[in-house]
Order: structure tokens, then C-alpha cells, then sequence
């Protein structure tokens, strides 16, 4: 019996996407209701020919997958990184039977059981208890089964105070408890997890980590989608980049994360603005400077940088920070910094405006190497206003100094120079170098 539970050949998925034509020109109220016309005989004679129904009065295509193949040995947890738009969804999607390739063909030995969107499977008026047997069964699992089951789910999700509970009083995080227990138990060939699990608390995300690497030691298949470059590499010993619908590589997770990260950082040369969200709260760029202030994607180790984050308010929010995380390129969290305490507006609102905050790193602090930077606007513990992953990079390098000229590469991510006492053993007195 072959070892590959998933074969994907040329596989691709495109979208039909309506927009609006661009016309600068007066339109009188005769050519407007012409058009509306039309538009609604358009949208009829599609909706009873079975086409889907575009909005606009131009169409387009767009490939959100393109000729992607691959193959997934029994056993192995494949991690799937890219960026936003990259196609990672949409390719889970597929593998989930949750739509149909427009393109290729993809062969898949075994039960998949998939965790893509918050509260998949479950009724709002039903509680926790009635939606872990209902949720089972959708899934593929017997009353039986479930029954035997029950209780491992429940001690797993840590929701037993609330069990009974309809589920649309449920927190996004305690949903995702509830779900991921349900799918992790049903003991699938195949699990696919998507980026749900960021939801959730950082002792249940580690929680759920060790629960699919037991799904993948016993033999059986994991596909997980995360933005947490060091989740990746802890659970994944191979992963595969997506980048603009199309399969960059599949090889070693550090293969691949140095890629997806190096990527970030060449393709933002050491600024970038940003679209509006939609929300209350929004980054509109982020720029990395030199010690000389001068825009800049490489920075000497000896010297200084400054990170500014541009954002606009539109309402007065209370409690609301801004607050960024480094990664070096293997995707492990150098630190996070969020804003200091005397600028904190916990006590009073922030009001509307157009802002920007700056962080200085000093030289001499972060080792040669490569680095990105997630940053968010949110208030803490209540909201997340605006997240941006890996959203810019900037490399630091050596021109000239000492630090890592017997240490190789392997020097860490942060330079010290911590006072040495020497004690010479023979006569017990302290020395010092000038």
C-alpha cells in the first residue's frame, strides 16, 4: 500500500470577480436607470441559467490557486505559510472537499477532519453538550463513539462550568476549545487545522500543539496553516510556501520559513503604507530608519534603528495600545514590546487623530541577521483592532566589528557585553584587563 494520502497534480482554483468600470464622465439619470436595467436582466438571466451572480458591470478572473502539485506522506505534519491572499485557505478548502478545483486533480487516501473557520459545525441555540454530538456526527463519528468520548472532549476543551450553555454565549476562544477538542478526538487519517487556534489562549494553543503532534506520532496526517513561524517549525519537521496562489517550495520548515521571511523583507524596502481595515483602529505604514533617519532596509549592527508606526483613530477608544513583536529568520519571538506605561491610555480615551510612534533599538543589541516585525493595534485582552503579520523586515549586518568572529553564525539573536570578574585560582585575588 503507497504511503501518499494526498496527490495533488496541477491543481487550481479560480474565481469570477465583478468591478465596476471606471468613467469619469457626467451620467445623466436616463443612463443610470439604463444601466441599473440592464444589470438586473444580467443578474436574472444568469440566476436562472445556474451562473453565479456578479456584482458589477465588468468581470474577471482571478486565479486564487495555480498550478499547485505536491505530495503528503502518511504520517507527516506539513506546515503552509504565505502571506495574506496567498491561497492558503482556499487550497485547505479543496483538500477539505469544501469546494471543487477549477483546475488539476488532487487523490485523497483517508478521513479529513478540518478546523478552518470558528464555530464550523455548531448551532448557536444548541449548548456545548447537545453541539459536541451533533458536531461528532457531522464529523464522521458514531453516538457511541461520542459517548465514550465525552468526557476526554470536555476535559480537553475546559468548558465543564459551561456545558450546558448555548454555545452563542460562547467566547471566539472557548468556540475554538469546544471545536478543536471535537476534531481532535474524532482520531481522523487526516487533520487540517487553519489559523482558528490563534484565537485561543497561549496555554491552550500550546495545548493544541501537543495534541497534533500526537495526531502525527501515531501515524496519522496534519496540515496546519499559521502565521506563528515558531508554532511551525515546533510541530512541523516540513512546510510547504504558497505565494500568489502558486507552491514557492516544500522541503525542511527552516528551509521554508527563511524563505517566506526573507521574502518579507526584499519586497519592503524599508517602508510601507497601508490600506485602511475597515475597523476603528488602523495602521497606515511602517517605516524602519537608520541612526542617520534615512529610510533604510539594512542596518549596520553597530549602529541604531528606529521602527515608526503610523495609525489613525476614528472614534475615542479607552484602553486602546500599540505594541509590535520581533522575529528573527528562523520565526522565533525576540521579544514583544508594546507601549510604554506612561503613554498607556488605560484611564482616559485616545482620542481621534492621525498618529505615529516610534521605538529606538540600540546598536550593539540585535546579532547579523535578518528580522520581521508583527504589529497590532488593539485593546489589550478586550479587542484587536488591526493585526499585521510579518507585515516588514530589515537586515542587520556586520561591517567591520567583532562580534561573531570565532562564534560563527550560531551567536543567537541579542548581543551582550556583560562586565567578566576574573579570579585567578592560584593566589585568590581578582584581575583586571585594561
Amino acid at each position: 500500500m503507497s504511503d501518499i494520502v494526498i496527490r495533488a497534480e496541477r491543481l487550481g482554483k479560480k474565481y469570477i470577480i465583478g468591478r465596476h468600470a471606471q468613467n469619469d464622465s457626467y451620467l445623466a439619470l436616463r443612463d443610470v436607470l439604463m444601466k441599473n436595467a440592464k444589470s438586473v436582466w444580467s443578474k436574472t438571466r444568469d440566476l436562472l441559467r445556474g451562473n453565479p451572480v456578479i456584482q458589477g458591470d465588468a468581470m474577471e478572473e482571478v486565479w486564487a490557486l495555480k498550478d499547485v502539485s505536491f505530495e503528503i506522506q502518511r504520517g507527516e505534519a506539513v506546515g503552509i505559510i504565505g502571506r495574506n491572499g496567498a491561497g492558503k485557505s482556499t487550497l485547505l478548502k479543496i483538500l477539505s472537499r469544501i469546494t471543487e478545483p477549477s483546475a488539476g486533480r488532487v487523490a485523497i487516501d483517508g478521513r479529513v477532519v478540518s478546523l478552518l473557520e470558528v464555530g464550523t459545525g455548531f448551532h448557536p441555540e444548541l449548548s456545548g453538550r447537545e453541539n459536541i454530538y451533533l458536531n461528532g456526527t457531522i464529523l464522521g463519528m458514531t453516538r457511541k463513539e461520542i459517548k465514550r468520548k465525552f468526557d476526554e472532549i470536555v476535559a480537553f476543551a475546559e468548558v465543564e462550568k459551561y456545558l450546558d450553555t448555548p454555545v452563542k454565549r460562547y467566547s471566539s476562544g472557548m468556540y475554538v476549545r469546544l471545536a478543536f477538542a471535537v476534531a481532535a478526538h474524532l482520531e481522523p487519517e487526516i487533520l487540517v487545522v487553519d489559523e482558528v487556534l490563534a484565537v485561543g489562549d497561549l496555554s491552550f494553543q500550546k495545548k493544541c500543539l501537543g495534541k497534533m503532534e500526537d495526531v502525527a506520532r501515531g501515524g496519522r496526517t496534519v496540515l496546519f496553516v499559521s502565521h506563528n513561524m515558531g508554532a511551525i517549525q515546533m510541530l512541523c519537521r516540513k512546510t510547504m510556501l504558497l505565494k500568489n496562489g502558486s507552491l514557492v517550495m516544500i522541503r525542511d520548515s527552516g528551509d521554508a520559513i527563511a524563505q517566506y521571511l526573507s521574502d518579507s523583507r526584499k519586497d519592503r524596502e524599508g517602508q510601507i503604507r497601508l490600506a485602511p481595515t475597515g475597523s476603528d483602529a488602523f495602521f497606515t505604514g511602517i517605516s524602519i530608519r537608520n541612526s542617520s533617519g534615512e529610510i533604510c532596509s539594512e542596518i549596520d549592527v553597530s549602529r541604531s534603528l528606529t521602527i515608526s508606526f503610523e495609525y489613525k483613530i476614528l472614534r475615542p477608544i479607552r484602553g486602546l495600545e500599540v505594541s509590535f513583536s520581533l522575529f528573527n529568520q528562523c520565526g522565533s519571538k525576540i521579544f514583544y514590546c508594546p507601549q510604554s506605561t506612561s503613554i498607556r491610555h488605560h484611564k482616559n480615551e485616545y482620542p481621534p487623530g492621525e498618529y505615529v510612534g516610534s521605538v529606538e533599538i540600540p546598536g550593539n543589541f540585535l546579532a547579523p541577521g535578518n528580522y520581521t516585525i508583527t504589529a497590532g493595534i488593539h485593546q489589550p485582552n478586550i479587542q484587536l483592532f488591526d493585526g499585521r503579520q510579518h507585515v516588514i523586515g530589515f537586515q542587520i549586518v556586520e561591517c567591520g566589528s567583532q562580534h561573531y568572529a570565532f562564534g560563527g553564525q550560531d551567536i543567537g539573536s541579542v548581543l551582550v557585553d556583560f562586565p567578566w570578574m576574573i579570579r585567578c585560582l592560584s593566589d585568590g585575588e581578582n584581575v583586571s584587563f585594561n
